[in-house]
């Protein structure tokens, strides 16, 4: 078989084809013939050596995949062969409160991620993907979507919410709070991704180009109420915005860390508001399993930018490094 190693962590150079011998299942485990795998901005960090944990040189990267089970180890019941799977981000979190020793599981980064023809993973690893997904789509769910569901976790119709840009884990923090009844107000930098976003079901789209003081056109858009949940991506550099753009008793949850900031955060504008901060990390089985039957009740289809083929694996990543995209980039095995 085929799989990509990144050896080093400096340039896409480091990313190399290899041909290995095809994984056996053990016992519980089962033999998947991956079909396509997505990128994400931790993918990115990754190669060049900015991912805040641990990464294992050598390594087969990406934590999102998607294909076939084609073969069963012994006592492996959850799946047939010819079962259309995705993966977990982490193998082991099944449900519940995330612990800490998750953190050194994570596909493609301490483990071998899904940039390989073929992989073997114990049963509870996966899910079911919907239906009317192809592979392709339903490679985008592992990381950005179920982190954009627990991200939305009680919400309700009626309800408001700020996203940031239109990254992966924006786009279906849209789609999925447009499915769960909330408006969305969201951000973005240009005319074209405005029109993009309104046209995914974003009510309202502020360009923070020419609108900076984005969290003040925030209230005036709520009529000076606020929003009660900012999917927080950018960090350092939007996190004082993201708390001034909530209503009293707001949740501002923190995903990426992709604006850089040496701006404090002012503790009196977070105490008074009464604003709660809640980090997340993707989400559990559970979480991925309940967001796929909304996703298959709703006929929801993620947002793909462009498909490279295996062998333009390096392609792939060189465009979704240049940030030129609007929805997710894939590659198809």
């Amino acid at each position: 078989m085929r799989a990509y190693r990144l050896e080093q962590f400096k340039t896409i150079e480091d990313l190399v084809l290899h041909d290995e011998e095809p994984p056996k299942p053990g016992r519980h485990e089962v033999l998947v013939r991956v079909r396509a795998s997505s990128l994400n901005y931790r993918d990115l960090a990754i190669l060049h050596g900015n991912y805040p944990m641990s990464c294992a040189p050598g390594h087969i990267p990406l934590s999102d995949g998607a294909g076939e089970v084609v073969e069963l180890g012994d006592g492996a019941e959850r799946f047939e062969v010819g079962s259309r799977v995705a993966n977990t981000v982490f193998p082991r979190w099944f449900g519940g409160r995330y612990q800490l020793s998750f953190i050194s599981e994570q596909y493609g980064s301490n483990s071998d991620g899904w940039l390989t023809e073929y992989k073997v993973v114990n049963e509870e690893a996966l899910v079911s993907i919907p239906a009317h997904l192809s592979f392709e789509e339903a490679a985008t769910l592992p990381c950005a979507a179920v982190t954009a569901w627990s991200a939305l976790a009680g919400i309700t119709a009626g309800d408001t919410i700020l996203t940031q840009g239109s990254g992966g884990v924006s786009l279906f923090a849209v789609q999925l709070a447009k499915l769960l009844g909330a408006r969305v107000i969201a951000t973005t930098s240009s005319m074209e991704k405005m029109v993009k976003l309104k046209s995914l079901g974003a009510d309202d789209v502020i360009n923070y180009m020419t609108t900076p003081d984005w969290d003040g056109e925030v209230r005036r858009l709520t009529n000076g109420q606020g929003v009660d949940r900012v999917v927080e991506v950018g960090g350092p550099g939007t996190l004082q915005k993201s708390i001034k753009s909530c209503a009293i008793g707001g949740e501002v949850v923190l995903i990426g860390f992709l604006a850089s900031s040496s701006d404090a955060i002012d503790f009196m504008n977070l105490f008074m508001g009464g604003v709660s901060l809640r980090r997340i990390a993707v989400g559990s089985r559970d979480d991925f399993e309940n967001m796929n039957r909304a996703i298959t009740q709703h006929k929801l289809r993620p947002v793909i930018d462009h498909v490279f083929p295996f062998m333009d694996a390096k392609e792939a990543w060189q465009y979704f490094d240049d940030r030129k995209h609007f929805g997710k980039v894939v590659i198809a095995h």
